[in-house]
């Protein structure tokens, strides 16, 4: 069970896990572990997993999924049955509207939709995974002097589950360097999974570039690939300008998070993130919702 802070009522919602008893069976048996070291984890399952989605014949389970998750298609400017295959659903656009981007730059914006959580000074050598848990930017990067201009900062790491809208954007304008690529496993970034395999984040594939933005100082980007990412694609054009909100990519099928860490002194994360984040909680967020302010 996934227990989620809901900011509208206050309160707490269940998240209805796609996947979840296969997830559970993988991460909490004995039997399921060695299915997940053996295939589940390897880029092979996930490749497969990806190309089904590609045809035609997976788009047979797109209304389906529509219902079981009740996801509103009324953001989308496409009906259920306009799309080609599963994964032109899943990487769907919405309409501008459905997730508008403030103007005003003193304002911290959620990079896409997802489960958020916050830590603020952080301690670069003991980053949390969950409670129990740490890594290091300096592994997850593989770039020690990169990850020393971060220490003392924040990190926020927003889970994609598989119904969440799966483009995430640029929270300021600016440039952003090309992405850098660092080849790695498929485990799953569900919390279940976190729980049991430590330094999940440095394990799996993933892709960083830094935002250098005109109002938060050099914002590092990480996307992580997960089970059954087929993959992580890159849209925006390297070292061109850019306005907040623009889309920078998108996750094709399957749960997959998006890492931002940001310098000492540059921004102040809203304080009912931080209190979940802090009892271990993840807090339900869109994309372009406020979470946090511009310091100085």
């Amino acid at each position: 069970m996934i227990k989620l802070y809901n900011r509208s009522t206050k309160g707490y919602d269940i998240e209805k896990v796609a996947g979840g008893g296969m997830i559970g069976s993988l991460y909490n048996s004995k039997l399921g572990k060695a299915g997940l070291e053996l295939l589940v984890k390897r880029k092979i399952f996930s490749v497969l997993t990806g190309l089904f989605c590609d045809r035609g014949i997976s788009a047979g389970r797109i209304k389906r999924f529509v219902e079981d998750y009740n996801i509103d298609m009324g953001e989308c400017p496409h009906s259920v049955d306009d799309f080609r295959c599963f994964n032109d659903f899943f990487t769907r656009k919405l309409k501008s509207e459905a997730r508008p981007f403030n103007s005003d730059t003193s304002l911290l914006l959620s990079p896409g939709d997802g489960r958020l959580r916050v830590w603020k000074d952080i301690d670069i050598d003991k980053l949390v995974q969950v409670k129990g848990i740490t890594y290091s930017l300096k592994e997850l990067l593989a770039d020690e002097k990169l990850a020393e201009k971060y220490r003392g900062g924040v990190c926020m790491i927003l889970r994609l589950a598989p119904v969440d809208y799966h483009r995430f954007h640029f929270i300021d304008r600016g440039t952003c360097t090309e992405s850098k690529r660092i080849n790695g496993f498929y485990y799953s970034v569900n919390p279940v999974a976190l729980n049991s395999i430590p330094r999940a984040f440095c394990m799996n594939k993933r892709e960083y570039s830094i935002l250098h933005s005109d109002n938060y100082g050099d914002v590092l980007y990480m996307e992580v690939g997960a089970t059954s990412v087929g993959s992580i694609v890159q849209t925006y054009k390297p070292n061109a300008k850019l306005k907040r909100g623009d889309e920078k990519g998108y996750f094709k099928f399957g749960g997959s998070t998006v890492i931002l860490f940001m310098e000492k002194g540059t921004v102040a994360v809203d304080e009912d993130i931080l209190e979940q984040t802090d009892m271990d909680l993840e807090t339900r967020v869109l994309a372009g919702e406020v979470i946090g302010k511009k310091l100085g």
